[in-house]
């Protein structure tokens, strides 16, 4: 049975659709990220759940109850939101301890499930610091141990990592994933960063223009995008138009070439750039297999980045790594190639 259940969900704002007959689920003790771009929907997603926005149509399950109508603050779930929200004339466990006040709980449960919270975001000791002694880090953990303090079953994330830098995002990024494991909640997380998404969640959910495109597991989501807008959301794809023939092939004239697949390819593919491999020109024939000639070439650390223009006009992306050795230089003349396995057919 789904912890959480969306059906039909329908959002307008001055006559702008936000959100298009949205249907989801989310398995208890799932972490589920919501990806998207600018006005994709998910935060007003993320807002309807929560009951901070009223739905137009549609219905929000929660343990088979329906949620229609009742007010955030009676709904058995949190919201940890992007600015963290902390009151900054509160201590650390004050701001923590917040809501089970407000529910009336014991003094003396107060102070254990605070000091419960605390250790389980490793800040124990910080509990008489007011915020504005506290890293960016720190803020975060304490508006995460004061929204699992409740012991909520499901945790909606607005965008928890975007205030942090880079370095501290990914070690940051870890801790919420260690931590949604020890307390077993679902948490559903939107955000805006692909690589934050696959790394952290059970699923990935892409919404856009309201609507969801595709959800499944990261790997499945990456090396098999539904369609256009997955394939070239989720890294670098490469996307090609073409005739569909009798035998399956696609006939792809930008390309210069023939694109073969496992299935039969109806008029649209993608490539990853990482699944290219790249020969001297003229090293290699048959289908799957084009000329080009290196336009650009751009280093990254771990690979390079080849921009190839190939014999039709299609420049295509290739990940080019360096344990394969140099890569060809600006104006080098190469061959493509690619697995039957890696040309994915998608969606318009």
């Amino acid at each position: 049975m789904s912890l959480l259940k969306v059906e039909g969900l329908v959002k307008r704002f001055a006559g702008h659709v936000a959100l298009d007959g949205l249907d989801l689920e989310v398995a208890p003790g799932e972490f589920l990220a919501l990806l998207g771009g600018s006005g994709s929907g998910k935060s007003t997603l993320l807002r309807l759940v929560a009951g901070f926005e009223a739905a137009d149509a549609g219905r929000i399950l929660l343990d088979g109850a329906d949620l229609t109508g009742v007010p955030p603050h009676k709904r058995p779930l949190n919201m940890m939101f992007q600015s963290y929200a902390l009151f900054p004339h509160l201590s650390v466990f004050d701001n923590v301890a917040y809501g089970l006040r407000r529910e009336g709980v014991a003094r003396e449960e107060i102070g254990r499930r605070v000091g419960e919270a605390l250790a389980l975001v490793h800040l124990t000791g910080f509990e008489a610091r007011r915020p504005d002694k506290l890293s960016g880090g720190q803020k975060q953990r304490v508006a995460l141990a004061r929204s699992l303090v409740k012991r909520p079953r499901l945790l909606l994330l607005d965008e928890p990592l975007t205030a942090l830098d880079a370095n501290l995002r990914e070690k940051t990024g870890f801790e919420l994933r260690a931590l949604q494991r020890a307390t077993g909640a679902a948490f559903v997380m939107v955000t805006h960063d692909q690589d934050e998404a696959m790394a952290l969640a059970d699923r990935v959910a892409l919404l856009d223009k309201g609507r969801l495109v595709q959800v499944g597991a990261p790997r499945e989501v990456y090396d098999r995008p539904a369609t256009r807008f997955v394939a070239e959301f989720l890294g670098a794809a490469n996307l090609l138009e073409g005739r569909p023939l009798p035998d399956g092939r696609m006939e792809c004239p930008a390309l210069g070439g023939t694109l073969r697949a496992e299935t039969p390819l109806a008029g649209h593919a993608a490539i990853r750039a990482e699944r290219i491999r790249v020969a001297p020109g003229g090293a290699l024939s048959g289908d799957n297999v084009a000329l080009g000639l290196v336009e650009d070439v751009a280093f990254r650390g771990d690979d390079s980045l080849l921009l190839v223009r190939m014999a039709g006009g299609a420049v295509l992306r290739v990940a080019h790594a360096e344990e394969d050795g140099a890569p060809p230089e600006r104006g080098a003349s190469v061959t493509l190639a690619w697995d039957p396995d890696d040309v994915v057919p998608v969606a318009p």
